[in-house]
């Protein structure tokens, strides 16, 4: 899939997610929108099924899709869930980014 990677710190914390929600499934969408302070942000929501156009990454049995029109901004980025004293997210290491904004969700290319 284009090196895109899921870490197993955030497909953990997908499945757990599912498993609260009851889900039998366990599968994050990442998709690219314009907008943001820096042009483009990053938008994750737990996903019930693929859709025809998405590339599925697995890690630990959890499933990361990405649609084809996300896919060029995202590809050779790393998915990563992270929990430090701001808080928890999901975040995007994308090698793509010529710059991003403070908080790490949106970013230009």
């Amino acid at each position: 899939m284009d090196n895109v990677s899921f870490s197993p710190a955030a497909a953990a914390r997908v499945a757990a997610i599912a498993r609260r929600q009851g889900r039998t499934e366990a599968r994050l969408r990442l998709s690219v929108d314009g907008g943001g302070c820096a042009g483009f942000q990053y938008k994750f929501e737990l996903a019930e099924a693929a859709q025809a156009d998405d590339v599925l990454v697995m890690t630990d049995g959890v499933g990361l899709l990405v649609d084809s029109i996300s896919l060029p901004f995202v590809a050779g980025s790393t998915v990563d869930y992270v929990e430090n004293l701001g808080g928890a997210s999901f975040q995007v290491t994308n090698p793509n980014a010529a710059s991003s904004c403070g908080c790490g969700t949106s970013f230009s290319v």
